[in-house]
């Protein structure tokens, strides 16, 4: 197995950076030269639990993923290299609260979680800015509200990357953007805004709760600096797979990581990352003249302000029926990789109706935000007379990914929000032309991907960590990655094409039925 050892003055060129991601559905490490270019990558798949009606995931299984997704990119290696930096991505938002030992005071409450509705509309309207549920502010205020027992040795509150960056180093601070999952950010000093800390400070201490935000919430800090180094307890933590020393890069939220990897910083731009959840992250030149409940406002690594639209549901009931599949497949002796399985099924999509033939599929395992939905129904419906085939079941679910996002986007249009580039990255876009094809027809825009989509979250996080080693202190993100990494870039483009349009179109509203219906059966208690 190779090694990656920290980098000194005088070392060898060949140095290298590494990025490392807790995704939704896989932890994964990539490694990338000084060219950029990927070299080595390992995973560890993993996926949440419904626990009590709290979706969450194990810490302790997050430092076994950890560990066997760089043991992988170790095994993958083919020859020692020097590590110039390292830096941590992940799910942003949600709560994870600690006492004063840094010792979890309730299980992790990810993202997926739409528990928080009264203490968001409350904040939402205090601070006039959205709050959205899965913010950890908006966790933080629900406890409060819930009178939740840990609460008085409450001292630290982090995400998951900002954990791990602070068992790993001893810091505890994240990049900006991933600071601004947990709290609003005062884009031109990068830091929480000071009126809406202390609005919030004042809202809790009339429930009882004196709370320091700015000590509770980790520092913040801008891409491009670096953020401590391994010590000794991290490289143990790691099992000596690194050495002790190697710097970090700040942990950054996978929003961020994800506008790196598609070179999406600069305003105008945009990208959306389609896993287990969907977001689409729009940089924008302006702030928008509405309060919107189904958009966010977050921030870039380096600070701009940016409208996101995420919705909690993407590929987890597809996956699930995929994984049936192969069961199937299974069954009758015929063994199939998963990988081998998504692409025959996502190009087969291709050949079915433009509108799925009245086949409609609403993807929600999860509550979702944008469509104002507190507790997921997944559902499939079907006119008497579509087509019940593999090809249109399989583009209903493809449809399904992408109809929630669409009703987001739309509300950019009406702003006059400009996206001169919208780029597509993470596991729908693997398979060329499929996932592209109908994020165009849903979007009317064309939409590129790089080689790389399927690198995702965290090969933008091993470039963050180029970017911190960068020659020109001066440089900017933006130009760090428009003239540095893609300017040379194998991508694809996909024009929306008018047949698809319309279907989409067609299927949208019988989507937007199904959401209904989602609101009844959770009305009758389905």
């Amino acid at each position: 197995m190779a090694r990656l050892i920290c980098s000194a003055e005088g070392a060898p060129r060949n140095k290298t950076y590494l990025g490392i991601e807790f995704g939704s559905t896989r932890i994964k490490s990539v490694l990338i030269d000084g060219q950029y270019r990927v070299i080595a990558s390992g995973g560890y798949t993993w996926e949440s639990l419904l626990d009590g009606g709290v979706w969450t995931y194990s810490l302790e299984e997050a430092a076994v993923g950890l560990r066997a997704a760089l043991r992988e990119l170790l095994e993958n290696l083919k020859e020692d290299v020097f590590l110039q930096c390292v830096g941590l991505s992940g799910m942003m938002h949600g709560y994870l609260a600690f006492d004063e030992n840094w010792e979890l005071l309730t299980p992790f409450r990810t993202w997926q979680n739409t528990m928080t509705r009264e203490a968001a509309e409350e904040l939402t309207e205090l601070l006039q800015f959205n709050i959205p549920q899965r913010l950890s502010v908006a966790h933080l205020y629900q406890a409060v509200r819930n009178g939740e027992e840990h609460l008085p040795r409450l001292r630290h509150l982090t995400t998951l990357a900002g954990y791990f960056h602070y068992r790993l180093t001893g810091v505890n601070a994240v990049c900006v953007d991933e600071a601004s999952g947990m709290f609003p950010i005062d884009c031109g000093n990068l830091t929480y805004d000071r009126e809406m800390v202390e609005k919030t400070e004042a809202l809790l201490a009339a429930h009882g709760a004196a709370v320091s935000i700015e000590a509770l919430f980790p520092g913040i800090k801008a891409a491009g600096v670096i953020a401590g180094s391994l010590t000794k307890e991290g490289s143990a933590l790691l099992g000596g797979l690194l050495p002790e020393g190697i710097p970090f890069a700040p942990a950054t939220g996978d929003g961020g990581t994800g506008m790196a990897a598609t070179n999406s910083v600069a305003p105008r731009t945009g990208n959306v990352s389609a896993g287990t959840s969907i977001f689409a992250d729009i940089v924008l030149e302006r702030p928008l003249k509405k309060l919107y409940p189904e958009i966010d406002m977050v921030t870039t690594p380096a600070g701009r302000p940016v409208a996101e639209i995420h919705g909690n549901n993407c590929t987890a009931d597809m996956n699930m029926w995929v994984k049936l599949f192969g069961e199937l497949l299974a069954l009758f002796g015929h063994g199939v990789s998963e990988g081998e399985l998504f692409q025959k099924l996502y190009t087969l999509s291709l050949e079915g109706e433009a509108d799925c033939s009245g086949v409609c599929v609403l993807n929600y395992l999860a509550g979702e935000c944008v469509t104002h939905i507190d507790e997921g129904r997944p559902l499939m419906i079907r006119r008497p007379d579509s087509a019940l085939n593999l090809e249109n079941f399989v583009r209903a679910h493809l449809y399904s990914v992408f109809a929630t996002l669409k009703a987001g986007i739309d509300l950019l249009q009406g702003e006059d929000v400009h996206i001169d580039r919208l780029m597509g990255h993470g596991g729908v876009f693997k398979t060329k032309g499929v996932g592209q094809r109908y994020l165009a027809a849903a979007c009317d825009t064309e939409v590129t991907c790089l080689e790389n989509a399927g690198e995702g979250g965290p090969y933008g996080m091993a470039l963050l960590c180029a970017y911190a080693f960068r020659q020109d202190k001066d440089e900017s993100l933006e130009d760090f990655l428009a003239s540095k990494v893609f300017k040379d870039a194998d991508m694809e483009t996909v024009s929306p094409q008018e047949e698809d349009k319309e279907g989409f179109r067609r299927y949208m509203e019988r989507f937007e039925s199904c959401v209904k219906l989602n609101h009844q059966a959770l009305e009758l208690r389905l």
